[in-house]
């Protein structure tokens, strides 16, 4: 998930650019389930794994620096973060899970694909919704931006540390930082 962004990246941009490289991970994987052939398991199991590592990372800047920035200049729009912090709540519930199991069990791939739908609808309100009214409000998204970045980096850069640190066969994949192939560890 780690394309090249600007030196002070807006928030929304850098978001923006976080949700076009998941929805093409979903995609593949789609594309995978969707032509039945035998033998993907281990590549469908690196998309889950990349989506998912990509997930938590973006799920936990927005908590941690856009959401509460966000709630500070829209006080009016309580609802509206409500829903997306219940949004984040399922998918990660979801995402839980996923983890828990494997593609070679086609429940984990069905829970793969709901997944996606959620993401793409949480994705479609923040685009159409929330951050339109970001955009008309007194954030400072550049600022903002600034520190997603910074604490994606750190974030990224945590979980890689962990990953490596975890014994061979238990290692998920990261994201892949040239919008590449993710491949298990």
């Amino acid at each position: 998930m780690a394309r090249a962004h600007p030196a002070t990246p807006d928030a929304i941009e850098l978001l923006k650019a976080d949700h076009a490289e998941v929805k093409e991970l979903f995609e593949e994987f789609k594309k995978l389930q969707e032509s039945d052939e035998e033998g993907t398991e281990d590549l469908k199991q690196a998309l889950m794994d990349a989506v998912c590592s990509a997930l938590k990372v973006h799920t936990q800047i927005e908590e941690e620096i856009l959401y509460p920035a966000a709630r500070a200049v829209l006080p009016d729009e309580e609802d509206l973060m409500n829903e997306a912090d219940v949004e984040h709540a399922g998918a990660k519930d979801l995402i839980a899970q996923i983890e828990a199991s494997s593609a070679y069990d086609a429940m984990t791939c069905a829970k793969f694909l709901v997944l996606a739908e959620q993401i793409d609808h949480h994705v479609e309100e923040e685009h159409t919704d929330m951050f339109p009214k970001l955009r008309k409000s007194t954030m400072d998204t550049k600022a903002i931006g600034v520190k997603l970045a910074a604490r994606k980096e750190e974030l990224t850069a945590e979980m890689e540390k962990a990953i490596a640190e975890a014994p061979e066969g238990l290692r998920p994949s990261m994201p892949p930082k040239d919008g590449g192939r993710p491949l298990r560890g």
